[in-house]
């Protein structure tokens, strides 16, 4: 199976483009905050292009369910990415007045996946896992172990779709698909040349090597 693939923090209309152009199946847009955050302004311009084939992704972390909701709406959003508190607080209100898939994020420290992504795994519309850095909700740049989660991760992957992050880049990515087996991978800082400028040419490669890895 081909893993989908996802482009986080995306900050430009043209780089939203090439995503959708090289096969992405979604691009995101951060409202969470760090140095890739958007108004819903930018986002509308950021996403004006994008043919239905690729999904709309909103980043959320703080903001309420009806904050949350009042911006899905407006940008016409197909997917909700929910950090803590947001995937404590405002899940049940967000299923019941949101369409779209919900995902909720868990972070992991050291090779721990904690018992909670299990219990969101159960909800969810997927689990998006990355690694857990202090005071940073994601594009940390930080892999993540992928061997040794991954029996922790079959669990997950029988419930609900896998979405894996944490340090992706073109050049490791085959290794942690073929670890994991995940059903989508999301890449941010790994296809930069400073944070939220995308690379055109590393999404190029990035998008070539989970090609790559499906086929073998």
């Amino acid at each position: 199976m081909v893993p989908e693939i996802k482009f986080c923090g995306i900050t430009r209309a043209e780089d939203a483009r090439w995503a959708s152009e090289l096969g992405a199946s979604y691009v995101g847009v951060i409202f969470a905050g760090g140095p890739r955050r958007r108004s819903v302004e930018e986002a509308k311009t950021i996403f004006s292009d994008l043919p239905t084939s690729t999904k709309r992704v909103g980043v959320f972390a703080a903001q309420t369910a009806a904050e949350i909701l009042a911006v899905s709406e407006r940008l016409q959003l197909q997917v909700l990415q929910l950090h803590e508190p947001a995937s404590i607080d405002s899940f049940s209100s967000l299923r019941s007045g949101f369409k779209g898939e919900i995902w909720l994020v868990q972070r992991i420290r050291g090779a721990d996946v904690p018992p909670a992504a299990t219990e969101a795994a159960r909800v969810a519309d997927a689990v998006l896992l990355d690694a857990h850095v202090v005071g940073m909700l994601g594009g940390t740049g930080v892999p993540l172990p992928w061997a040794a989660i991954a029996a922790s991760t079959r669990q997950i992957r029988a419930m609900t779709k896998l979405v894996l992050a944490g340090g992706l880049r073109p050049d490791n990515v085959r290794n942690a698909i073929e670890a994991v087996g995940p059903d989508v991978v999301d890449v941010s800082s790994g296809v930069e040349s400073s944070p939220g400028i995308k690379d055109h040419e590393r999404m190029r490669a990035f998008r070539d090597a989970v090609s790559e890895a499906a086929v073998s």
